[in-house]
């Protein structure tokens, strides 16, 4: 086998385990309990336009359960997750939950509309930056997803690629802990 061939090899299987591992090189951690409701810190609200150019803001869900993700049109652990979260729209919106996607592209809308049309995701989206990531605790590693419960506060914050049951587990966790919202 030629010096090229195995080369070629070499960074397909690089690509490859980087992809599984998370989009940058900064630890995937993940706890399957939520955080103890006393010891929750205030989520930091924002205001951004999402993709209708309608303004959302963070605040206007308090009184839901919020799955606020992270992410990348280019990111490969967040195009698994996507499909999970339009799900979770789908099955748990009813109750009192919302998901938020935070894209972090640098090409802004001209890469995510098609995406999100593509993919057919059915939540609201808005383009981050350097300041919302660093209200965020400086968001390093994409996907980074926080589970934010009725009274707006972090109750479980995952950096790269969670299992869907964790984030199934900790939704209805945070759902079945209070009342339904008639928020957004």
């Amino acid at each position: 086998m030629s010096s090229s061939a195995i080369g070629g090899r070499f960074a397909t299987m690089a690509l490859a385990i980087s992809l599984l591992v998370g989009c940058s090189s900064a630890p995937s951690h993940a706890r399957t309990e939520l955080s103890v409701a006393e010891e929750r810190k205030a989520a930091p609200d924002f205001s951004l336009r999402d993709a209708n150019g309608a303004p959302l803001r963070l605040s206007d869900f308090k009184g839901k359960v919020v799955l606020l993700n992270f992410w990348a049109t280019w990111c490969g652990p967040c195009k698994i997750e996507i499909p999970w979260f339009i799900e979770f729209e789908n099955s748990y919106k009813n109750r009192g939950f919302a998901v938020l996607g935070v894209s972090m592209d640098d090409d802004g809308w001209r890469a995510v509309k098609p995406f999100l049309r593509e993919k057919a995701v059915n939540y609201r989206v808005v383009l981050g930056d350097g300041p919302i990531a660093k209200m965020y605790g400086g968001v390093e590693s994409l996907p980074t997803t926080f589970l934010i419960d009725r009274e707006g506060r972090i109750a479980a914050e995952h950096v790269g690629l969670a299992g869907k049951s964790t984030y199934e587990g900790q939704i209805l966790g945070l759902l079945n802990s209070g009342k339904q919202a008639d928020g957004p």
